[in-house]
C-alpha cells in the first residue's frame, strides 16, 4: 500500500466515524425530545397542569443549566407536539419505546411495531435533523406526503431550504403526474419507478427570463442553474451534455439535454418545447432515444428513456401520440414562475393604483 493509499483509506475511516457519531448524537436527542414530549403531555393532561408550566420550566432550565441550549419555550412547545403527532401515528396507546444507542455500523434500532408502516415512519423520524421534522409536522398535514417528504429529503440529502422549497412548490401533489407510455413500454417495477420519478408541471421559477424566449435561450439559463434544475427533477440525475451531439448517416443532430439517472440505469433525453405540445415531438424524441441506444448505451444499462418539456402538453393529444411510439417517453408542463391564486391577484393594487398613490404622495 502505497502511501496515498493509505491516506484515503485514513479519510474514508475518518468520515464514517464522523458520520456515525453524528447519527448516534440526532439520535439521542431525539429520544431525549420525544421523552420530555412525553412528560409534558402527560402532565398537561394527567396532572391538570396548564399551559404555563411550558414557560416556567424553559426559564428554570435557562436559569439551572445555562450551557444547555434548545429549550426555549418555543422548542418545548415543539417537543411535546412532536411527541402528540407521533405517539399518534406510530406508538399508539404504548410510551414511548426506550431508544439505545446506535449500533457501531450507524444503523438505527427501530422498535418492533405491529405495524410495518409505523415501524418506517419512525425509521425516517430518528433519520431526519429536529429542525426537518419540525417543518415537516408543521407544514405536511398529509401522513403520506410527509412520508413522500422524508423519503426524499434522506436519499436527496436536503437541506432545510430546500426541503421548504419543494413543500411549497407541492412537489408531492406534482409527481407522477406526466402523461407517458411507460407501463407498455418498460418491465415492472422498472415503468413504475420510472413514472413515479416524473412531474407535471415542473416548475422552473428560479430563471429570469420572460416571454418571449427562443428554446435556445431556455436551455442556457437551465443549465447556468444546473443546481437547481436538478434539484427540480429529481434525486438521481446525473447531468451529461447540452446540445449532445449525435453524427447519424452522415448528418448533424443534437440532443437539447442528456442525463444519465443511477436508480433506473439509464440515459434520460430531455426535449425542450416552447408552447404548446405538437405530436411530431414525440417522433423526433424517440428518434433521438433509439440513437442513444445504439451509440451511448452499455450492456448493463437499461432502455433509454426520453421526455418532452412544453408549455402546454394537451393530455389527450400526448396520449394519442404516445400511443404509436415504441420508446419510453414522458409529456410534462413545464412553468417559469407559479402564477398568483386568484384572491390574492386581486387584492394586489393594478398598475393605475400605483401611480395614482405616488401622484397624491407628490401633492
Amino acid at each position: 500500500m502505497n502511501y496515498a493509499e493509505l491516506l484515503n483509506d485514513v479519510k474514508s475511516r475518518i468520515r464514517q466515524a464522523q458520520i456515525r457519531a453524528g447519527l448516534s448524537a440526532n439520535l439521542e436527542m431525539l429520544g431525549l425530545y420525544l421523552d420530555i414530549g412525553r412528560i409534558v403531555d402527560q402532565r398537561q393532561r394527567d396532572g391538570g397542569w396548564g399551559s404555563g408550566i411550558i414557560p416556567r420550566l424553559a426559564k428554570d432550565i435557562r436559569n439551572e443549566l445555562p450551557e444547555v441550549k434548545g429549550f426555549s419555550e418555543r422548542n418545548i412547545k415543539r417537543m411535546r407536539v412532536f411527541y402528540c403527532e407521533y405517539n399518534k401515528l406510530i406508538i399508539g396507546p404504548q410510551p414511548v419505546p426506550q431508544l439505545e444507542h446506535a449500533q457501531e455500523n450507524g444503523a438505527q434500532p427501530v422498535p418492533q411495531f405491529a405495524s410495518q408502516a409505523r415501524s418506517k415512519i419512525y425509521e425516517l423520524v430518528l433519520r431526519l435533523p429536529w429542525a426537518h421534522n419540525i417543518i415537516l409536522i408543521e407544514k405536511v398535514k398529509d401522513i403520506d406526503a410527509r412520508l413522500w417528504y422524508m423519503e426524499q429529503t434522506i436519499n436527496g440529502g436536503w437541506g432545510r431550504d430546500t426541503l421548504e422549497s419543494f413543500i411549497k412548490s407541492d412537489a408531492y401533489s406534482r409527481r407522477g403526474k406526466a402523461a407517458h407510455n411507460f407501463a407498455d413500454k418498460l418491465p415492472s417495477p422498472q415503468s413504475e419507478l420510472a413514472a413515479n420519478l416524473l412531474k407535471d408541471p415542473y416548475i422552473f421559477d428560479f430563471l429570469t427570463i420572460e416571454e418571449p424566449f427562443h428554446e435556445r435561450e431556455l436551455e442556457t439559463e437551465l443549465i447556468r442553474h444546473v443546481e437547481k434544475f436538478l434539484l427540480e427533477l429529481g434525486s438521481g440525475f446525473a447531468f451529461v451534455g447540452r446540445q449532445y451531439h449525435l453524427d447519424v448517416g452522415d448528418q448533424d443532430f443534437y440532443i437539447d439535454l442528456l442525463f444519465y439517472h443511477l436508480k433506473l440505469r439509464c440515459f434520460v433525453v430531455i426535449d425542450l418545447k416552447r408552447g404548446p405540445f405538437k405530436p411530431e415531438y414525440a417522433g423526433k424524441l424517440s428518434f433521438y432515444c433509439s440513437v442513444v441506444d445504439d451509440y451511448l448505451r452499455h450492456d448493463q444499462d437499461q432502455t433509454t428513456i426520453g421526455l418532452i418539456l412544453c408549455q402546454n402538453k394537451n393530455k389527450v393529444m400526448a396520449e394519442y401520440a404516445l400511443s404509436g411510439i415504441r420508446t419510453p417517453l414522458g409529456i410534462s408542463d413545464y412553468t417559469l414562475t407559479k402564477a398568483l391564486p386568484q384572491e390574492l391577484k386581486s387584492s394586489l393594487p393594478s398598475i393605475e393604483e400605483i401611480e395614482e398613490a405616488l401622484g397624491s404622495d407628490d401633492d
